[in-house]
């Protein structure tokens, strides 16, 4: 799906990236693009993903090819979704809301963050069963479970409870710009908004950027100038096993543990009885010298074993990367800057389903050249170097299809 901008065409994520940076301050931009510390981990994600080459096969019929997966007991139309993001409307108001109906549109999860801009029950009457909320657990157990009991009431199926956010990292880029704790904008700041008249016109239009879903508890806080209770709220050094215990009690449908890298970790979230985890660095925003999803994800398939759902996240930017990530693993993936850089080089109207499309357009063109009918068929015998599947295809004649080998079930429950 091509969109046209001021005589340009984007036919990639990367594209969009570009577009965005330029009519972004660089603030904004700043704080959606920039990670923790030096941003090691940041490039990491990327680079660890570049290394890994998928072989195709030949003369495989995928005339019937698609992308369509089913997880957690519904169907999707491709095995990814929108990871959660907060203060997205500083991108522009309504961010939250166009990617929650594209979501619904094309039938992707749309996972609202605690931290978001629109409440849980305005992005239920939007993305309707494709909702899915993430939970910070926060220091606040009250308050928490008073998220999980609104998210409940609005019919929300999948509940993710982010984990990997002890204690607030150091992001320098948003030091510098004075996206911190307290809010002090920097003159440069300042005078780069103002250079930005088009982001500013629609800023001072729009809603003030609030976390709305604590509107109820907090009397409707205001974004960045309420950054303490950001901080105190969202982040937790006292979070345990025994925490997330009582919230799988509370939680009566599907619960996805957000933000493991550790094996022994995915093996204790079986045994709590998670239906899902998170393979993820947070996009590089938390633990600078932490290693790529991508490069743990193996080690983690193979501690949970096959009847946990594994989602990737972090680093995923194309359909290649996507079927990357099935293939060493994981289920399904999330994503999430390329979706802002989506809405702000094309706009509400067309940013988020753009994204959607290039994604799983890129997706099908790799299935396809991998002679894959379905990306359940992907695994380990795409990789090169070649490393050992599924003990069925090792057994396979060289003449079976794998196009219309019967495809592994993206979900178990």
């Amino acid at each position: 799906m091509t969109q046209v901008i001021s005589n340009r065409r984007l036919f990639s994520t990367r594209q969009m990236e570009t577009v965005a940076r330029k009519r972004l301050p660089r603030a904004v931009f700043d704080f959606i693009e920039g990670g923790a510390g030096s941003e090691i981990a940041v490039t990491r994600n990327r680079v660890r993903f570049d290394e890994i080459a998928l072989v195709p096969r030949a003369l495989r019929d995928c005339s019937g090819a698609s992308t369509e997966v089913t997880l957690f007991g519904r169907r999707y139309a491709a095995p990814f979704g929108i990871a959660p993001m907060g203060f997205a409307d500083l991108v522009r108001p309504g961010t939250d809301r166009a990617l929650a109906r594209a979501a619904q549109e094309r039938n992707i999860p749309y996972v609202l963050s605690t931290a978001a801009t629109t409440s849980i029950e305005a992005i239920r009457d939007i993305a309707r069963e494709n909702l899915w909320f993430q939970l910070y657990p926060g220091t606040d157990e009250a308050m928490a479970t008073a998220l999980i009991q609104r998210a409940l009431r609005a019919g929300v199926e999948t509940l993710v409870v982010t984990v990997d956010i002890p204690v607030p990292a150091k992001r320098v880029r948003d030091l510098v710009n004075g996206l911190a704790i307290p809010l002090r904008p920097s003159l440069r700041t300042i005078l780069d908004v103002a250079r930005h008249p088009a982001w500013l016109y629609r800023a001072a239009r729009g809603e003030r950027p609030a976390m709305a879903n604590f509107a109820e508890s907090k009397g409707g806080l205001s974004g960045l100038a309420h950054a303490e209770f950001v901080s105190r709220q969202l982040s937790c050094a006292a979070l345990d096993w025994q925490r997330l215990e009582r919230i799988r009690e509370a939680w009566p449908h599907h619960l996805v543990i957000k933000g493991i890298l550790n094996p022994e970790d995915a093996r204790i979230a079986a045994k709590l009885g998670a239906d899902g985890i998170v393979v993820s660095n947070h996009g590089g925003r938390q633990l600078d010298s932490a290693p790529a999803p991508i490069e743990v994800l193996p080690e983690i398939r193979a501690a949970a074993g096959e009847d946990l759902t594994i989602i990737l996240d972090s680093g995923v930017r194309t359909g290649d990367d996507i079927a990357r990530s099935l293939a060493l693993g994981a289920d399904f993936v999330l994503m999430g800057r390329p979706f802002l850089f989506g809405v702000a080089a094309l706009g509400l109207s067309h940013g988020p389903a753009a994204t959607i499309e290039i994604f799983r357009d890129e997706l099908l063109n790799t299935l396809i050249h991998l002679g894959c009918a379905s990306p359940g068929v992907l695994d380990r015998r795409f990789l090169w170097p070649r490393q050992p599947g599924r003990a069925a295809a090792q057994a396979a004649e060289p003449g079976e299809s794998l196009a219309r080998s019967a495809p592994k079930p993206a979900i178990r429950h």
